[in-house]
């Protein structure tokens, strides 16, 4: 096939426009056309009263050869890649001992779900609950302040990334296709079809649900198996290599090769790691609070005369500024249509976030402002990015009123440093609820000066980003691990332990879902790759 890019077109073109470009742009006629379909479709929004639609489409046509010797030095014009998924081995016909994958979160998921489609027979090891057992939990947070520490929005099936936005694209470059892989995975699983071709593909926590459910499903129908409430509580290496853990039941597991997918937020996990001397170095991450805004606002200021449009949904936005301390601020996790959420894994501790349903249709638009933040801001040693943000957490818990409600503040008062009497009118989507109290408190004298400074900046960009009855939520930790679990760039095993692969984000190498999903396909590949070669037997002559 044959794959044209920026393909531009009026928000409200009719069914036969694209076709028509199509024969435009390659100057054939309609017989030769024999069909296309989307690869992508974006949009520029740049200018509000003439917002474009942007396609990428894969066509069919006769004469493709011919076609593409003409339009060789056409930038619009390329032979499509292959999309499809190869892959790298296959398992040997008996095994000597299987694979295991501690956390099932996005990396661990599709690192299991690939293995187990190439025949390996995972073991999928989760310290919470199975999806919709976990729900029930987290919910009941929410709704009853009653925290289950195995059960919440950090740990369970799915990882963090079900109680989340659910978006699925990223900024990680991707040679190999994997992302293609992924969103054809999610589909056969009962995501959308519109996942595959739009340009920020995204699904929501209930559709989220049903979709876990189902690839887990797959890997057990391949011959995988996943243990839910398995806690994975030591670690056993001999001479640098692995040979298993144990659970916390005391159960031991004997194991040469495991993955590492445990989420950013798997603290004692960590702990434990360094103690049995897997190499581990802090990192930087980023701090900051929640924002919300009424979604309507944020939609007239992207899209102007043309919110609502339902092409267009609920927008979203992107923003950095870079302030006079050296320090930037950004967005984070931008939820069009959603709700800011509790998401402590840890008792007497605030933690927010946000989530987004796949229709987007709550009032308010949030996302995280948060400042970056490097171990020279926490020197102790690998760990102390841990204890930095228990001590914000465990304020925040404080300041709320110590009962799981979180310290909040209208984006007036914030910034003119009043003490705040009142909410404005945005409504706060927190559960269990919010404390009205001075947010200046709530972080380093840095990171508040840097959040003032960067709010008006924002403002210049979304008009009524600043509004004073905007309303700020804290504290927002979890934007990444403070940790990185170091690796070899060729095998992705533990750079002084062989037969550990650390994956995704509590490794420190991804953010999302879709960039965790996308190292969990790596790192199967290097684990199969691995197994497959200390299974040869040399051949005697």
């Amino acid at each position: 096939m044959i794959r044209l890019s920026n393909i531009q077109l009026p928000l409200d073109h009719d069914d036969a426009a694209l076709e028509d470009a199509i024969l435009s742009l390659l100057n054939i006629p309609a017989e030769q056309l024999l069909g296309f379909q989307i690869f992508r479709r974006g949009y520029d929004a740049r200018k509000k009263t003439r917002i474009r639609l942007i396609y990428t489409l894969d066509v069919d046509v006769q004469n493709e050869t011919g076609l593409l010797a003409t339009f060789a030095d056409h930038q619009q014009v390329k032979a499509t890649p292959d999309l499809d998924y190869h892959p790298v081995a296959q398992a040997p016909a008996s095994l000597d001992e299987r694979p295991v994958i501690i956390g099932f979160g996005p990396a661990g998921l599709l690192a299991g779900l690939v293995l187990a489609q190439m025949g390996y027979k995972p073991l999928i090891l989760e310290r919470g609950k199975e999806v919709r057992e976990r729900t029930k939990d987290t919910f009941g947070f929410w709704r009853k302040r009653e925290l289950n520490t195995e059960s919440n929005v950090q740990f369970g099936e799915g990882g963090a990334g079900t109680f989340s936005d659910g978006k699925l694209y990223s900024q990680v470059k991707d040679p190999k296709q994997y992302s293609r892989k992924v969103l054809q995975e999610f589909v056969a699983a009962g995501a959308p079809e519109e996942i595959l071709y739009v340009s920020k593909p995204h699904i929501g926590t209930f559709r989220l649900v049903s979709m876990v459910e189902q690839m887990r499903a797959s890997i057990l129908e391949l011959g995988g198996e996943i243990r839910f409430s398995a806690r994975v509580d030591d670690l056993h290496i001999d001479d640098g290599q692995v040979t298993g853990v144990t659970l916390a039941s005391g159960e031991r597991i004997n194991a040469h090769h495991i993955a590492l997918a445990v989420g950013h937020s798997a603290r004692d996990t960590f702990e434990m790691l360094l103690n049995r001397g897997v190499y581990i170095e802090a990192k930087p991450f980023s701090v900051g609070f929640r924002i919300e805004h009424e979604q309507s606002v944020i939609d007239k200021a992207r899209f102007g005369p043309n919110a609502g449009n339902p092409i267009l949904g609920a927008a979203d936005y992107k923003l950095v500024h870079h302030c006079k301390n050296g320090r930037s601020v950004y967005s984070f996790c931008m939820c069009p249509g959603g709700t800011v959420v509790a998401a402590t894994s840890e008792e007497n501790r605030v933690v927010t976030n946000g989530m987004s349903q796949y229709s987007r249709n709550e009032r308010n638009a949030n996302s995280a402002v948060v400042v970056g933040i490097d171990p020279s801001d926490y020197p102790g040693g690998p760990l102390a990015g841990i204890e930095f943000q228990r001590q914000l957490e465990s304020h925040a818990y404080v300041m709320g009123g110590s009962n799981y409600d979180a310290p909040a503040q209208t984006v007036g008062a914030f910034l003119r440093g009043e003490k705040p009497a009142r909410l404005g009118t945005v409504q706060p989507s927190f559960k269990p609820g919010i404390k009205l109290t001075d947010l200046s408190e709530a972080l380093p004298d840095f990171c508040i000066d840097a959040i003032r400074e960067a709010i008006p900046e924002f403002n210049k960009k979304i008009k009524g980003f600043s509004f004073d009855g905007a309303l700020l939520t804290g504290v927002e930790t979890r934007t990444s691990a403070p940790i990185s679990i170091k690796r070899d760039n060729e095998t992705l095993q533990s750079i002084n332990t062989q037969g550990l692969f650390p994956t995704g984000e509590g490794a420190g190498y991804a953010g999302g879902i879709m960039s965790a999903a996308i190292d969990g396909i790596k790192v199967a590949e290097a684990m199969a790759l691995s197994i497959n070669q200390a299974q040869v037997v040399p051949t005697k002559n």
